[in-house]
């Protein structure tokens, strides 16, 4: 129905923004990966959105591209899953770390989304498993090892966010000891950084 919005951004939001169309404002929800494409208040912005309908309510999410729409819906197809955990996900993973706990079967990567539990974590893995396909590219990412995986999840346990770790994970210099201890040490130094 309606599948984009660009517009004015009059009010910015924790979860949505406001975007004054033609003289009209539409609350949009969004994941937070969106907040960095926004410029502030009275600034232009382009959404690719998805407008959904409930006895009880419309209520419109907007997304920063197409492949982020289209893995908010196939989340949607996931038992269990509704748009607000939907949000969730792709607040906290980025498109290609999903496409990477999905074709490397790490439900793990994706558990420490809140709300996101062990068990969904496995449903959305193996509803997705099927939709992405096993001859998709999974991203230019390098597989994550055990050790990196234990640096994830040293990182979120600290309280960082998925994406904060896993960007934190690739400022570690490819040159780095092996050391568990020692990539924890490297990886909260992209923390300190000005």
């Amino acid at each position: 129905m309606i599948s984009s919005l660009r517009g004015l951004v009059q009010h910015i939001d924790t979860d949505f923004v406001i975007i004054e169309v033609g003289g009209v404002g539409f609350k949009v929800l969004v994941p937070s990966s969106v907040f960095e494409q926004i410029d502030g208040v009275g600034k232009m912005v382009f959404l690719h959105t998805l407008l959904i309908v409930r006895e009880d309510a419309l209520t419109l999410y907007g997304f920063a591209s197409e492949e982020q729409r289209a893995l908010f819906e196939t989340l949607l197809g996931v038992q269990g899953v509704g748009p607000k955990l939907a949000l969730a996900v792709l607040s906290y993973v980025s498109p290609d770390n999903l496409r990477r706990a999905v074709g490397q079967e790490q439900p793990e990567l994706l558990d420490r989304v809140p709300g996101v539990g062990k068990k969904t974590a496995e449903k959305i893995v193996f509803h997705l498993k099927d939709k992405f396909g096993p001859g998709l590219p999974l991203g230019a990412t390098a597989p994550i090892s055990d050790a990196d995986t234990e640096i994830l999840a040293a990182l979120t346990a600290l309280g960082y966010s998925v994406v904060e770790a896993q960007a934190a994970l690739q400022s570690i210099p490819k040159d780095a000891p092996k050391d568990v201890e020692e990539r924890v040490r490297l990886a909260l130094q992209y923390f300190a950084k000005p």
